[in-house]
């Protein structure tokens, strides 16, 4: 069995640089290995409400971002999010998660009333918020409310990094403030960061896992970087599936116990396999798509995103993927099973 408690930066960033000589099957096998022994074959559904594509910062390498005035902007109504949470648990998912940009609209006292109308149409259901960076007063109001969990990917673990992908107005080091006030406050917290993005360095990547194993994130959330056109990332080279997998089984070894998703991203990228070949990395989740069909081509943060698929189909056919290669889609909230006595240690 792989152990890498205890490596150090140095040591993940040549086990990253020399990946082609690792067995990639017998890592992948190690990684099933550790999630089955935690989680056995069960795949967690979330159901994905983009909530508003609006957003005040200018991140170079998000297509939603604020300098992208070809954009189609939209916000969904209350009613709507709540009307697509009531499709959501007709087909069976008991976990929702609300993402969109950071959009003023959506006020503390708004986001709030969404959250409290939720828990109480759908008692038994988890309720993720991914809305971006506020302050700790704001977070502690939406647990309050009833909100479950928290994703903010850190995106990268390197300040240089962090600001050469984001404008100088956004802060590496309150985005770490952010997360730890999430893990403070009690969320099911998940981080994350983009693989094979501009200027990212081995060591970036080796810095990441160390910080991943800092912060004990219930949920980590990675992806390949896929570039927009009306980004300053345009022609830059997206990240690939082969290292994004490679992750994938490094951060289910390192934290057994985490939710992983097998993202989108990962499917744009290999539209026959990506799914599949997540979960058979370690992954244990998969996030379908129930936004209104008019808004899913508007929410376009990168080039080429899987908006057409209906989420009755999805479903369909996210099962019939499972099967084949031995797993369940399963009608769960799916929390992390070790979440809270790890936010206590």
């Amino acid at each position: 069995m792989l152990d890498f408690t205890n490596f150090t930066k140095r040591e993940f960033a040549d086990l990253i640089r020399n990946r082609a000589e690792i067995d990639r099957e017998e890592l992948y096998a190690e990684a099933r290995a550790v999630r089955e022994s935690s989680y056995g074959t069960d795949v967690y559904i979330r159901g994905l409400i983009e909530i508003t594509n609006y957003c005040k910062n200018d991140c170079l390498y998000c297509g939603i971002r604020k300098g992208n005035l070809d954009a189609m902007r939209y916000r969904l109504t209350p009613e709507q999010i709540l009307s697509c949470c009531e499709h959501g648990y007709e087909l069976g998912f008991r976990t929702f998660v609300l993402q969109g940009g950071e959009d003023y609209f959506f006020s503390d006292e708004l986001l709030e009333k969404i959250v409290r109308d939720i828990k109480r149409c759908f008692p038994d259901c988890a309720v993720t918020l991914s809305l971006g960076e506020k302050e700790y007063d704001s977070y502690l109001r939406f647990f309050e409310a009833g909100a479950d969990r928290y994703l903010l990917r850190h995106e990268t673990a390197n300040p240089l990094h962090y600001s050469l992908l984001h404008p100088k107005e956004m802060s590496h080091a309150h985005r770490l403030e952010c997360i730890r006030n999430l893990k403070r406050i009690g969320y099911q917290t998940g981080t994350g960061f983009m693989v094979g993005s501009p200027y990212q360095t081995a060591e970036n990547l080796a810095e990441d896992l160390l910080l991943l194993k800092e912060l004990q994130p219930e949920m980590v959330g990675i992806g390949p970087f896929l570039p927009h056109h009306a980004t300053p990332f345009a022609h830059e080279a997206g990240g690939t599936v082969e290292l994004t997998l490679f992750m994938l089984a490094l951060i289910r070894l390192l934290l057994p116990f985490s939710l992983l998703p097998s993202t989108t991203a990962l499917g744009t990228l290999d539209p026959a396999r990506g799914r599949q070949r997540g979960i058979l990395a370690g992954a244990n989740v998969v996030m379908p798509n129930l936004s209104p069909s008019d808004v899913r081509s508007k929410y376009m943060i990168y080039d080429n995103k899987n908006t057409a698929t209906e989420t009755a189909d999805y479903l369909v056919q996210l099962k019939r993927e499972m099967h084949e290669i031995g797993y369940q889609v399963v009608t769960s909230r799916g929390d992390c099973n070790r979440g809270r006595r790890m936010m206590n240690d």
